[in-house]
C-alpha cells in the first residue's frame, strides 16, 4: 500500500487530496493509499449534509482565525485543530473482499489501525460502533467513510490534545453559555493521547506508531510515496470548489 506520510496543509488542500485520491483510485490511476496530514490553520469541518447556520459560529471562527471546510463524507461538524491532531485517509477499491458491504464491518476493519498504533503506545482502545475508537467511556477518535468514484475514502481524527474552550466557542453544541461545567462535560466525555499517558507525546512519536499500527491492522508492507502528476491536478482542480463560498456554505 502506497504511504503518504505527514504533511501540513490548509483544509481546503487536505480534502481536496482525499477528493483526488478517491477519484485516481477509482479509476485504475492510482494504488491503495493511506495518508497522514494535519492542518495549518485550524479548521471546522462541516459534514456534506450539515448547514453553516446550524453548526458553526462564524464571528468565533474569525477571532480564533480559523478555516471553515466542508468534506464529501457525512456526519458531524469537528474542530480540526493544527495542535491537537494527526488525520488519516484510507483509499481503497470499493471492490476489495477485505471490505465489508456492512458499513459497521467496514468501519471496523479500517479504524483497526488507531487501536494497534494506540496500543503501541501504551493505550488500550478499542472500536465503538458506528464510528468511534474509545479508551474506556471516552473517544479519542471520530471517522467517515463514503463510497464514491468506485473507491472507499475512510477517513478520521487521531487526538493528541484537545481544547474543549476553543471547540464550545466556535462549534453551535449547545445554547448554553459556555461554562466551567459544560467544559468538564466535555473533557468526560473526550481524551487524548497526552492526557492517557500523562506526558506532551510528540506528533512524531504518534506518527510513527500509527503507520506501524496501519501496517499491522491492514497486513499490508507501506511503501512510501507520493502524488502522480494526475493527482496533482486533480488537487488543484478540487481545492478551487472546496475553498468556493458555494461549496462551504452549501445546504
Amino acid at each position: 500500500m502506497r504511504f503518504i506520510d505527514l504533511k501540513v496543509n490548509d483544509a481546503y488542500t487536505n480534502m481536496a487530496t482525499d477528493e483526488a485520491l478517491t477519484k485516481a483510485r477509482g479509476d485504475d490511476k492510482a494504488p491503495d493509499t493511506l495518508r497522514f496530514y494535519r492542518w495549518k490553520p485550524s479548521a471546522v469541518t462541516l459534514g456534506y449534509f450539515q448547514s453553516v447556520e446550524d453548526e458553526v459560529d462564524l464571528d468565533a471562527l474569525k477571532r480564533y482565525g480559523i478555516d471553515l471546510n466542508r468534506r464529501i463524507s457525512g456526519g458531524g461538524a469537528v474542530l480540526n485543530s493544527a495542535e491537537g491532531e494527526i488525520t488519516y485517509s484510507i483509499i481503497m477499491d470499493e471492490n476489495d473482499p477485505r471490505l465489508s458491504s456492512d458499513p459497521t464491518e467496514s468501519y471496523r476493519y479500517l479504524c483497526h489501525g488507531i487501536i494497534e498504533g494506540l496500543d503501541i503506545l501504551g493505550i488500550d482502545a478499542e472500536f465503538k460502533p458506528i464510528n468511534d475508537i474509545i479508551v474506556g467511556p471516552r473517544k479519542i477518535s471520530g471517522n467517515a467513510q463514503i463510497r464514491r468514484y468506485g473507491a472507499v475514502l475512510h477517513h478520521g481524527t487521531i487526538l493528541v490534545d484537545f481544547d474543549a474552550k476553543q471547540m464550545f466557542s466556535v462549534l453551535k453544541i449547545s445554547d448554553t453559555k459556555i461554562s466551567d461545567k459544560l467544559i468538564q462535560q466535555a473533557e468526560e466525555r473526550v481524551t487524548t493521547i497526552r492526557k492517557v499517558l500523562d506526558r506532551n507525546v510528540s506528533f512524531e512519536e504518534v506518527r510513527a506508531a500509527m503507520e506501524k499500527g496501519f501496517a499491522k491492522a491492514l497486513g499490508v508492507e507501506l511503501e512510501l510515496g507520493e502524488l502522480s502528476e494526475y493527482e496533482r491536478e486533480l488537487v488543484a482542480q478540487y481545492r478551487e470548489k472546496y475553498a468556493s463560498r458555494e461549496w462551504r456554505f452549501r445546504r
